[in-house]
């Protein structure tokens, strides 16, 4: 008798942007050179104070043992600041977790929230690696359905059907991935009564804050709110805004109660975040402000780009478009969103994430990682989807 891997692992597919890369190792080059729009990284070098930062943190004798496991206090001190000041609200450094990467943070936060037979919802479309975390640990899913019809915001009755059905967990992500779409404030504000009103929390996954539109402002006021901290959970991304995803940072606002299990959680998974990479975060977060601005204007020019490519496409259609992603309908109805997402990679040079990755009735859709190519390369579009 041999022995089983644990089937709640096994059932899995495997890694979805290896497989889309492999479709794009195929193209022969012929319409000129890859446009990779598949995976969400920054298009752009970190800054030389960035690396500069990363190499003196590196070479320290101290940063080569175990630090905190709620992170290090020079950046639990650092990002409390920016978020009092971006949310106008008094938060402290006793509700900030740092984690490798937004990843990590939401595993650990699921972990720490629901266990092996409860249901969290989450929206449809959803982020894959937020279904296939909550899948491998036997935790049930719930759909949030998003209407096309309104650029994939969440609807709020069907909300209140999942949490009234026993979800535990409400689970986000503004501005979202896959589609792109900006939740307003007024809709978060009411996600976060609907959690409060069934005991449930909910997660608002922020990893792609930094590029909302110039003068967008605060992205919510759910931390103004008394008592946030018996709902509410924040999880934010260090690596597109300061373009160091190979270091693997995140950050958990919450609770200091809900830190504290978070904690227990991480002492068993990584003990620490890297420790090089919090120090030249810390140190950078105030010098690169003036620069995180600038990459925040190029983002948008990049979206302003596909929606003149689009705009030129009969057949093609804009879903929802925001910070880093767009969710395109594309024209051919008897194909499913992997026959085109293949052929596009192997036959166009054009490399994107097919619908059906990120949920249930979405095959009519691709999602374009915009941010990863400059306004040039995405010109090129307008031939390479004709």
């Amino acid at each position: 008798m041999s022995a089983e891997p644990n089937p709640l692992v096994s059932r899995l597919s495997p890694p979805p942007i290896p497989s889309v890369l492999a479709w794009a190792r195929e193209y022969k080059g012929a319409k000129g050179p890859l446009v990779d729009l598949s995976q969400a990284v920054p298009g752009y070098p970190a800054h030389p104070d960035m690396l500069r930062l990363l190499g003196e943190a590196a070479s320290s004798p101290k940063m080569t043992g175990y630090g905190p496991i709620e992170g290090e206090g020079v950046l639990r001190e650092a990002y409390t600041r920016h978020m009092s000041a971006l949310y106008g609200a008094a938060v402290s450094s006793d509700n900030i977790h740092i984690t490798a990467g937004c990843n990590q943070a939401f595993m650990s936060v699921a972990i720490a929230l629901a266990g092996c037979g409860d249901t969290v919802a989450l929206t449809n479309p959803f982020y894959f690696n937020q279904e296939t975390t909550l899948s491998m640990l036997g935790i049930k899913r719930a759909l949030v359905e998003c209407d096309a019809q309104n650029g994939f915001l969440p609807d709020v009755q069907s909300a209140e059907k999942a949490l009234a059905g026993g979800a535990k967990v409400l689970a986000i992500v503004t501005p979202n991935n896959p589609t792109g779409a900006i939740y307003p404030p007024a809709l978060l504000r009411d996600l976060l009564m609907l959690c409060r009103k069934h005991g449930a929390w909910l997660i608002v996954d922020e990893t792609y804050r930094d590029f909302l539109p110039d003068g967008y402002g605060a992205p919510h006021p759910l931390l103004t709110i008394p008592g946030w901290e018996d709902t509410l959970i924040l999880l934010y991304s260090f690596s597109k805004s300061f373009c160091i995803p190979g270091h693997r940072l995140g950050a958990i606002t919450a609770g200091a109660s809900v830190v504290a299990e978070i904690t227990k959680v991480m002492d068993n998974m990584q003990i620490c975040a890297p420790r090089a990479a919090q120090i030249a975060v810390a140190g950078a977060m105030p010098i690169l402000a003036g620069w995180r601005a600038g990459n925040r204007l190029e983002i948008a020019r990049r979206a302003d780009a596909l929606r003149a490519v689009m705009a030129g496409l009969p057949g093609w259609e804009i879903g929802a478009i925001g910070a880093y992603f767009a969710f395109i309908r594309h024209p051919f109805e008897q194909l499913g969103s992997s026959a085109v997402a293949e052929r596009l990679a192997k036959q166009a040079g054009v490399v994107c994430l097919p619908g059906s990755y990120f949920g249930e009735g979405q095959e009519r859709y691709l999602r374009l990682a915009f941010a990863n190519a400059d306004a040039a390369l995405i010109g090129l579009l307008a031939e390479r989807l004709r």
